[in-house]
């Protein structure tokens, strides 16, 4: 699992998964299936994987069409086994219309945890018939433990998180492994407009501890990695000093 010779990225234009993608493609030329809605960007990506190359093949993959996700899956292992899929399509939203518009509310936790799981179930099983394979979960520290400036995100985070841990543990027996990624602030589409935490990074920062976790078979990691460190104290904070933090 150390060099794929094959890979899908679920969420065929995130800067990170792309990211992921050609660190891995650096080796060695893959085949790789990127799954996301037709679009001009999706068509960029598909050239950018070419350039380094990859043999590319795109899959039509909307995240809100759960009764379509069965069918994306099947459509990416028809070319042979997948040996890392990468979960890392999602949606920031607008925090404030999160909390208080139902349809908002709705699309972030659909995106970001039902599709998530909905995908998750559709790999899990199909790397346990071919009896190898890794599952790359981007999660996010918001969902460690969420704050009110984007707790509704948080808590789609939080559930995704929860439910690919466990992933990890189920499939463990049949010699697929699942990591979970936990990324702080990145640089990216998603964030553009606002303010930059501390430790923040970048996809490619994020895409070479991917790549060094797949390889070792690690099952969870921070990126950056001291994020590991700082979490671990956000998440015993009491809730009085937790709430008196900036936002």
């Amino acid at each position: 699992m150390g060099n794929p010779q094959s890979v899908l990225l679920l969420g065929g234009t995130s800067e990170i998964g792309l990211a992921v993608v050609e660190a891995f493609a650096n080796d060695r030329p893959m085949r790789v299936v990127l799954a996301g809605r037709p679009s001009a960007r999706l068509d960029e990506a598909k050239v950018r994987v070419e350039k380094l190359g990859c043999a590319v093949e795109t899959v039509d993959f909307d995240a809100r069409a759960l009764d379509t996700h069965a069918d994306v899956i099947r459509k990416a292992f028809a070319g042979g086994d997948v040996d890392v899929a990468i979960v890392a399509f999602g949606l920031l939203g607008d925090a404030e219309k999160a909390w208080t518009e139902v349809d908002a509310a709705v699309e972030l936790a659909t995106v970001n945890y039902t599709a998530a799981v909905a995908v998750g179930v559709g790999l899990g099983e199909r790397m346990r018939e071919q009896g190898h394979g890794a599952i790359v979960a981007m999660s996010s520290v918001a969902g460690e433990r969420p704050r009110r400036s984007n707790f509704v995100y948080g808590s789609t985070k939080a559930g995704l998180d929860a439910f690919y841990t466990g992933l990890t543990e189920a499939l463990r027996p049949d010699g697929v492994g699942v990591t979970v990624v936990r990324p702080g602030f990145v640089h990216s589409r998603m964030t553009e407009g606002h303010t930059p935490a501390p430790f923040s990074t970048t996809p490619e920062a994020v895409a070479a501890v991917v790549v060094d976790a797949v390889r070792n078979r690690q099952e969870q990691v921070w990126a950056p990695k001291p994020l590991r460190a700082v979490m671990s104290v956000l998440r015993h904070l009491p809730r009085p000093v937790f709430r008196r933090l900036p936002g």
